[in-house]
């Protein structure tokens, strides 16, 4: 199990919330031994999440919402989770989620009339299919995308899914949604200038204007 881990002592207590995806919450279990809660979803008994309560009891984390625990911190989550007696592989995504990426194809949703559906290059080697709605993506631009796992500034995170039948492993965004209108503030997808590296995180892009 690859997750995300999130963490706000203030806003819902001291508690580590390791997350890998969204389901249902009718379709939920939760089983909860000592200081570890399993959430799993019960149509196919997947673990969906992990709640690691009293956590500062067990270590100390730094920041508030998503947080990337270091190798020790991941270790001692595994731990806990084995001495509570569950029977579960956990790793920590610590992968960077906004990179920029190159629209390779695109083309019409057949099911839509302004949908587009397209291969987007993130690095050397993986390419996503993500459906867009913006009225100006096309191919051979380079973009910001928001993999799956990203955590937006609405606090809303991208998973992998479906749009008119078709699945969609991402966003292209716009600087509206990511917050940067300063940066720009046109409409549509945010449209980088073709010297940026696919790959090259968030971060850089921001630094550089």
């Amino acid at each position: 199990m690859k997750s995300l881990a999130f963490y706000s002592k203030e806003g819902i207590g001291d508690v580590l919330l390791l997350t890998n995806g969204i389901t249902d919450e009718d379709h939920l279990s939760y089983e909860r031994k000592g200081d570890v809660t399993i959430i799993r979803d019960q149509t196919n008994d997947q673990v969906m999440g992990i709640n690691i309560h009293r956590l500062s009891k067990h270590f100390k984390v730094e920041g508030q919402g998503l947080v990337k625990l270091n190798k020790e911190q991941e270790m001692l989550v595994k731990n806990l989770i084995k001495e509570a007696g569950f029977d579960l592989e956990v790793e920590i995504d610590r992968e960077e989620k906004f990179v920029v990426g190159f629209v390779e194809e695109c083309q019409a949703h057949e099911d839509s009339d302004h949908l587009n559906i397209t291969q987007t290059r993130v690095s050397e080697d993986e390419v996503l299919q993500i459906v867009c709605g913006a009225a100006n993506i096309a191919q051979g631009q380079k973009v910001l995308v928001a993999k799956s796992g990203a955590v937006m500034p609405s606090g809303a995170i991208i998973w992998p899914g479906e749009l008119r039948g078709v699945p969609s492993r991402g966003m292209i965004c716009s600087t509206r949604e990511l917050g940067l209108e300063d940066i720009q503030n046109d409409p549509g997808i945010w449209v980088l200038p073709n010297h940026f590296e696919v790959g090259t995180s968030l971060a850089e892009v921001i630094q550089s204007y």
